[in-house]
């Protein structure tokens, strides 16, 4: 059984990507950055629901992702919630 460890992280939404193909018209990911300064997409994770009603702009997002890349951006990042503070 192979096991790969998941870090999760915050990160403001600066931007919407609009989708192509099948996502024509809807979300095609979020621009995101990440409290380090690294901006980046996130679009694997998101349901068609919040394709068609995307997080807001300024809204932060939690994702989960494998490790850093050598430029320090997340791998394989995907989105997981709109973040809540309780």
């Amino acid at each position: 059984m192979k096991l790969k460890a998941l870090q999760d992280a915050e990160a403001l939404v600066v931007g919407h990507v609009p989708g192509k193909g099948k996502y024509a018209g809807m979300l095609g990911a979020l621009s995101v950055r990440a409290e380090s300064g690294q901006t980046f997409r996130l679009g694997s994770g998101l349901s068609d629901e919040q394709r068609q009603s995307p997080p807001a702009i300024g809204s932060t997002v939690t994702y989960s992702f494998q490790n850093l890349t050598p430029g320090g951006k997340p791998r394989f990042a995907r989105f997981l919630r709109v973040y809540r503070e309780d």
